[in-house]
C-alpha cells in the first residue's frame, strides 16, 4: 500500500489555520453590509471555509492505492474532524473572542460544507467495481 506524503496534507494545514484567524477575528473586524447580512451569507461563507477545509486534508487520498472501503473511512473521519472543529470555534467565538456569539447555524452550515466535501471526494476518490467482461 502506498504511502502518502505529509507535504500533501500541507495545504490542508495551511488552510486550517486560516479558517482559526478568520474565525477568531473579533466581531468590530468583520465586515457589516446590510443587504449580505438579509440573505445570511455569512452561512454560505462558513459551507466554503468548512468544505474546502475537508477537501484539503481529503485530497490527498484520491490518487492512492488504498481499497475503497478504507478510502472512504478516512474520507468520513475527516468530514466529521472537519464538523467537530466547527463546534469547538463556535465554542472559542463564545467565551474568547470579543464580539462573537455561539451560532448553531454556523455549526451547521460547517458541517453541511464538510459534508458537500466528503461526498464529492468521495465520488471522485473511489472508483466502482470493475464489472465481468461477459
Amino acid at each position: 500500500m502506498q504511502k502518502i506524503s505529509f507535504k500533501k496534507f500541507l495545504p490542508g494545514i495551511a488552510w486550517f489555520f486560516i479558517v482559526v484567524v478568520l474565525t477568531c477575528l473579533p466581531g468590530s473586524d468583520l465586515p457589516h453590509i446590510g443587504w449580505l447580512n438579509r440573505i445570511h451569507f455569512d452561512k454560505l461563507v462558513h459551507v466554503g471555509l468548512f468544505g474546502m477545509l475537508a477537501f484539503l486534508f481529503s485530497f490527498p487520498f484520491f490518487k492512492t492505492d488504498i481499497p475503497s472501503s478504507k478510502k472512504i473511512g478516512y474520507l468520513l473521519w475527516i468530514a466529521i474532524i472537519a464538523s467537530l472543529w466547527g463546534l469547538a470555534i463556535e465554542f472559542i467565538q463564545k467565551y474568547f473572542v470579543s464580539g462573537r456569539t455561539f451560532d448553531l447555524l454556523d455549526w451547521a452550515a460547517d458541517s453541511l460544507g464538510a459534508l458537500i466535501a466528503f461526498l464529492y471526494c468521495r465520488s471522485r476518490s473511489t472508483k466502482p467495481p470493475a464489472m465481468a467482461e461477459v
